[in-house]
């Protein structure tokens, strides 16, 4: 049986690595997916194999930072499929060289901070419009061991941090009435976005101390991984579950 034969699921940012991964499992899984990322030719690259696949889906450009932008995409998806059943915010950013507290910039807390904290907000807010209509809903967000155990650079700790709690807002909010909401917080993750941090750009101190709480021999996680977690909390099978944060690193922060 699929898991979720029917249900309309959007997924941000999923132009590559865990979303375009998610995007794939889940039409395979039967859902009707909206895919979204800001740069159109990508995207374009993933609706053909899900196409290519059978599955149905509608690619929308869209910067989640942008709230017209977000506006449009859930209306996009409504006016092709009728509603929206699942939201997985999964559009993120880093900020270059992971800096510390006391090297972060103001540019570094806007950017990041527009994408994976207001972005994943203005999201979960167009989407719960739409949900309450229907009183059935699933947002899955993706989070990060950095901002559950603050390694990472600053500003982006900080942003995933505030989707935990936005999370647990969100789940709180909506508790009894049919919409649940929880986070993963995957460790490092091979995508095509790690994959090109700059070794170099690196700060050395804060890397030092990532290390002594981590263990770096422990194996990262592929989109495949996070994409089959994203499935299950997107699915009825996880009906009871609400407002949790789950850290999945294969062990390496124990």
């Amino acid at each position: 049986m699929k898991r979720l034969d029917g249900k309309v699921c959007i997924i941000t940012g999923s132009n590559s690595g865990v979303g375009a991964a998610t995007a794939e499992l889940f039409a395979a899984e039967g859902a009707k997916v909206v895919i979204t990322a800001r740069r159109v030719d990508k995207l374009e690259e993933v609706a053909n194999k899900i196409k290519a696949n059978g599955g149905e889906v509608l690619a929308v450009r869209c910067d989640v930072s942008n709230e017209e932008d977000v506006k449009n995409m859930v209306k996009a998806a409504v006016d092709t499929f009728g509603t929206v059943d699942v939201l997985v915010n999964n559009a993120g950013i880093l900020e270059e060289g992971l800096k510390p507290i006391d090297k972060c910039t103001l540019e570094d807390i806007e950017k990041v901070y527009s994408i994976n904290a207001k972005g994943t907000m203005l999201c979960s807010r167009e989407a719960t419009k739409v949900m309450k209509e229907h009183g059935k809903g699933s947002i899955v967000n993706l989070d990060s061991a950095a901002g559950y155990y603050g390694c990472g650079g600053a500003a982006y700790v900080a942003s995933k941090g505030a989707v935990i709690s936005l999370t647990k807002h969100i789940a709180m909010r909506f508790a009894g009435q049919g919409i649940r909401c929880n986070s993963i917080c995957p460790g490092t993750i091979v995508t095509p976005m790690t994959m090109k941090l700059n070794p170099a750009a690196l700060d050395p101190d804060m890397m030092g101390q990532m290390a002594k709480h981590a263990d770096l021999k422990v194996q990262p996680c592929m989109p495949d991984d996070v994409a089959k977690i994203l499935l299950f909390l997107a699915s009825d099978d996880s009906r009871p579950i609400t407002g949790q944060i789950i850290v999945t690193d294969f062990g390496s922060s124990l």
